[in-house]
């Protein structure tokens, strides 16, 4: 058995389950640090992560065959091609890592905009390993998992479980923040995709600062957002210098009274406001829309 196959003591025997289905959530990074970049290329970050309660959604049915067919407002960008899709990538990882593993019907329902910096690729990868489990009743320890998540790229780890987190290195170290206060965001991006080679190629300084020490605790929202503001997003400025609508929507948010701090995530161009309740975060998103129906807006908690 190779180091990448689950062993058999993980498997218990198959049973009947005709549906099974999961949530990619999104992956908003309320701010991240680029603290280098190793020899083989990858970008070492220091970066705070939180999950909204909003994303695509895998639904999974047995079946003879590995297929996969896309649906949803942002389907559109996508193919089903085994060899560049993470989902597919993801779903024939798992299949080769388990013993006797049988095939399925992927359905994705892409509702968040692709190459945004929400990583939706790297969730929706993470909810099909997820779901297979599920569908295929697979328990893989939590280390064997860790292992095939990152096989798939730096962020596909940090979005299976779903957790506040500090993440370090590429992605690959992941401590959870059990004191981050709950809160929620408003998501906006203005119809444009961005890819991340073309941001990190435009960052001049790749030798920046980690984040700041974290506190034990925070007392609520508005302490979050105070410690935040100290932090960055280090990919932010070479972001707009690409796509200048950054600029604005930022503008936008931080005029929102009820915005606690606002930032653009990942590598962008989304960008979202803190804020303290769902409440408040709908009724931002509610003028947003009204102001700018032509960006995607979205609101939910975390």
């Amino acid at each position: 058995m190779t180091a990448d196959r689950l062993a058999a003591s993980e498997l218990v025997a198959p049973f009947e389950t005709t549906e099974v289905v999961e949530t990619a959530r999104a992956k908003v990074n309320l701010a991240l640090h680029v603290t280098g970049q190793r020899e083989d290329g990858y970008h070492t970050l220091d970066s705070l992560v939180v999950f909204p309660a909003y994303g695509d959604e895998i639904t999974l049915r047995p079946a003879d065959d590995m297929t996969l067919s896309i649906s949803g407002p942002y389907a559109e960008p996508l193919n089903t091609d085994r060899s560049t899709n993470l989902v597919m990538k993801a779903a024939w990882l798992m299949s080769e890592s388990v013993p006797g593993a049988r095939s399925a019907h992927i359905q994705l329902t892409k509702r968040l905009p692709v190459a945004a910096g929400i990583g939706g690729g790297s969730a929706d990868a993470a909810a099909t390993l997820r779901a297979l489990g599920r569908l295929w009743d697979v328990h893989p320890s939590s280390h064997n998992l860790e292992k095939l998540a990152l096989r798939l790229g730096a962020d596909v780890p940090m979005c299976f479980g779903e957790n506040p987190s500090r993440v370090r290195g590429i992605g690959e170290q992941i401590e959870k923040l059990s004191a981050a206060p709950k809160g929620a965001l408003v998501l906006v991006n203005p119809g444009i995709e961005l890819s991340t080679p073309s941001v990190f190629q435009a960052l001049e300084n790749k030798q920046n600062s980690p984040l700041q020490t974290l506190p034990d605790k925070w007392s609520g929202p508005q302490e979050f957002a105070s410690w935040l503001r100290a932090c960055r997003n280090d990919l932010q400025a070479p972001a707009t210098s690409l796509v200048p609508q950054i600029g604005d929507v930022l503008s936008l948010l931080d005029a929102q009274t009820e915005t606690l701090l606002s930032r653009m995530s990942g590598s962008g161009p989304t960008c979202f406001a803190l804020c303290a309740t769902l409440g408040e975060a709908q009724a931002v998103a509610k003028r947003i829309k009204e102001n700018r129906p032509d960006w995607w807006v979205q609101s939910a908690a975390y």
